[in-house]
């Protein structure tokens, strides 16, 4: 059976990284940009990983220029962006295509673990995939839905 620990990304350093590395962890993957409306959501996903890590949750952010070209060219700049606006400390992960032909392989597998409510594929910026610590997409989030009303999924998951 495929999980995510079957995928491998590409840090913004460009190196190849196994999300075997979060084996045993929940997980919240989301697609991001930093030119969106709901760029805010990085404050509430910040303020989430703070308070959650310590149990066990990882947050994975991979910027996309899927809808309307909202993150900057420069992988450096969305990093930097995030963390001074932010105070972003969870992993970012190299740019990624999440829908269409060249849709990066572990999104392609998110969407199809876990259907849209109006589409299949992402929908838009900030769609959020709850991982259990299998490795399986339990739940799916509308890019619309503040980090913070994931709280009573993401606490039913973390090390007790």
């Amino acid at each position: 059976m495929t999980t995510v620990y079957d995928f491998t990304v590409k840090t913004t350093g460009g190196e190849e990284k196994s999300l075997q590395e979060y084996q045993g962890k929940p997980m919240i993957i989301v697609n991001t940009a930093s030119k969106c409306g709901f760029t805010k959501q990085f404050k509430e996903l910040q303020k989430m990983y703070e308070e959650y890590k310590d149990q066990g949750l990882v947050i994975l952010g991979f910027p996309s220029d899927n809808f309307n070209n909202q993150e900057f060219d420069d992988i450096d700049e969305t990093v930097e962006f995030c963390q001074i606006n932010y105070g972003v400390t969870f992993p970012i992960f190299a740019k990624v295509d999440v829908k269409g032909d060249e849709a990066d392989p572990l999104f392609t597998y998110l969407t199809n673990q876990k259907k849209g409510m109006l589409t299949e594929g992402v929908k838009w910026n900030f769609t959020k995939f709850l991982i259990d610590q299998d490795g399986q997409v339990v739940d799916r989030f509308a890019p619309q839905t503040n980090p913070l009303k994931m709280q009573k999924s993401v606490e039913k998951l973390l090390v007790k």
